[in-house]
């Protein structure tokens, strides 16, 4: 694996913290008058020394700490990942056994004080917006995709910091920050995958007013915990009939010490990332906030949370592709010349590097929406305002609006963008790249889960279609978001042309009367607004550059809105053409 400072010798994603990223919105959104760092002035709790007290210690705060990261896990971590890799989990009657490389990286990040970044500040953690938040889990899986879920783990202590009472909070969180306690979510089952509203693990009362659950769980990731670290699952579980549906499901706090870890999955790949089958009898449970509300409210706002996190990692294994593949190109010789040099080599190279760029484009701007929404409503929770108040508030509802289509949006996009970009970068290698003596066989392994795990991409695009058709109407979100963004710079003739088509696509779905032909066409209507919304975001990027960095970026958008034009007039031909057939 290539090493080195994973965020400094990332030249796309340091251009996005240090000119492209608005940091005075997001941190006048995140910080709310620097409270964090009054509050430490006046009390002098320890948890709240590092909180900053401006802009620019906010943003020097938040650069250090990605510095951090980028540094341990490209200088320290990555070298040994490929050899963890190999040795893989051991399962021995309910017990999962780590391989020490793993449990070594997790440690030097726990020392490091690097490991809470999704947590509060209060109760132990870092205390990031979503946007850094992202920067950082992308750079952490880059060198791994299961360390980066290891600690997706730990961090969703963040669920209980949302959704938990006062008591659960205080009890749970800190260890989580402090490493002793990993997270698990425990939606699966073994005869209902993504269909949530069918689950039918019981949960009922004893005698003694108990929670107890029982039932199975399946593809539970970190349900066994963390080497001697038991996990805290996030159980999703029936308290009302078995035919209740959604409104039957209630959220729950369980110890891996009251479930059995029946097996673990032997998958393709991430072989340090254990996928458990947690078998619950009779298992103490903690209810967490109003029964009833599981699905429809915790499970779902975990979830979110949890995609975001997927598409980051989606954006670091495609990074991990894209400069093993550039490297391998820069050295193999062929022919007499470097394989970079050849033209079909180079066009899969140039086409990598500008679909990566569009990647994170998509992955900042949705983490961009979450954060100009979700601290704000936090913000008014935390003073007292009644949440029927905080739904009137017209910048939560249009950023929570975004954020509800960005999130299953960016999920879709870069998690099957990043296979087509490992598959590419295998094929650089040429035989070698299929051989076990180069990273980028385990690099691809790793990338063909992405688009199936939290939610497969039908299940992101089902999730998407109607915040697309609804947001393009005439006074709609998305239509809104897209005449405000592009008034910010001078749209190019080509995004214009690409606008025309995508919303042309829209139309012409909207007037399909066949819904099951509506449904049969959904992927197209919502891949034309991805390459509509990510050719706005590559200009609108371009726009806050200078001189080179500028030119680049516009002829990359340039590039990059040829695709577009070709991808979408072909899904409005098919959008047409099936649309007369059924009429």
């Amino acid at each position: 694996m290539i090493t080195g400072n994973y965020f400094t010798n990332n030249e796309d994603l340091l251009l996005h913290f240090q000119s492209i990223t608005d940091w005075k919105e997001l941190v006048d959104a995140y910080e709310h008058g620097f409270t964090d760092a009054e509050e430490y002035k006046k009390t002098g709790n320890d948890k709240l020394a590092f909180a900053p007290s401006s802009l620019e210690e906010a943003i020097e705060y938040y650069k250090s700490t990605l510095d951090s990261v980028g540094d341990l896990i490209g200088k320290q971590v990555a070298p040994n990942m490929a050899a963890m890799d190999k040795v893989g989990l051991k399962y021995d009657n309910g017990k999962v056994i780590f391989p020490k490389q793993m449990e070594d990286a997790m440690q030097a990040m726990t020392d490091a004080g690097l490991l809470p970044y999704g947590i509060g500040r209060h109760f132990g953690g870092l205390g990031l917006p979503a946007t850094v938040q992202a920067m950082a889990m992308e750079m952490v899986a880059r060198a791994d995709g299961a360390l980066s879920i290891a600690l997706g783990c730990f961090n969703l202590a963040e669920t209980i910091e949302k959704y938990g009472s006062k008591e659960q909070i205080e009890k749970y969180v800190p260890l989580m920050a402090e490493g002793k306690y990993c997270g698990a979510m425990a939606l699966t089952e073994p005869d209902y995958g993504s269909d949530l509203p069918n689950l039918q693990t019981k949960a009922v009362k004893d005698a003694n007013g108990q929670w107890r659950l029982t039932g199975t769980k399946r593809f539970i990731t970190h349900g066994c915990g963390f080497s001697d670290k038991q996990s805290i699952i996030l159980t999703l579980a029936r308290t009302g009939s078995p035919t209740g549906g959604a409104r039957g499901l209630s959220f729950f706090i369980v110890k891996t010490q009251d479930v059995f870890i029946a097996s673990i999955e032997k998958k393709l790949g991430l072989h340090c990332s254990p996928t458990c089958e947690v078998v619950y009898e009779n298992s103490p449970a903690e209810l967490i906030g109003v029964e009833g509300y599981g699905l429809v409210k915790y499970s779902m706002g975990m979830m979110n949370t949890a995609r975001l996190s997927i598409a980051a990692q989606s954006m670091g294994i495609a990074s991990a592709a894209y400069y093993e593949a550039k490297k391998y190109a820069s050295e193999r010789v062929q022919f007499g010349k470097l394989i970079q040099e050849i033209p079909a080599v180079k066009k899969m190279l140039t086409h990598m590097d500008r679909e990566i760029a569009a990647m994170r484009c998509i992955l900042m701007e949705a983490s961009r929406s979450v954060d100009l929404y979700l601290w704000r409503e936090a913000h008014f929770k935390h003073t007292g305002v009644e949440e029927k108040e905080i739904k009137k508030d017209e910048t939560i509802r249009f950023w929570e609006k975004l954020a509800n289509l960005f999130t299953p949006l960016s999920k879709y996009y870069i998690s099957e963008t990043v296979n087509v970009i490992a598959d590419n970068a295998l094929q650089i290698h040429g035989g070698s790249g299929y051989t076990e003596d180069y990273d980028i066989s385990k690099i691809y392994r790793d990338a063909r889960i992405t688009n199936i795990y939290e939610g497969t991409t039908q299940l992101q695009v089902v999730g998407s279609i109607g915040s697309v058709v609804a947001g393009m109407s005439a006074t709609g979100f998305l239509r809104a978001y897209l005449d405000k963004e592009t008034s910010k710079f001078a749209p190019s003739d080509r995004f214009l042309r690409v606008r025309k088509l995508f919303e042309k696509v829209v139309e012409n779905f909207g007037s399909i009367k066949d819904s099951a032909t509506r449904d049969s066409l959904a992927f197209e209507v919502v891949e034309s607004a991805a390459r509509c919304i990510n050719g706005m975001l590559l200009e609108r990027t371009a726009s806050r550059l200078v001189d080179k960095q500028k030119s680049d970026r516009l002829a990359l958008a340039a590039e990059y809105h040829i695709d577009s034009i070709a991808t979408i007039e072909a899904n409005l031909i098919k959008i047409e053409e099936r649309g007369k057939t059924i009429a």
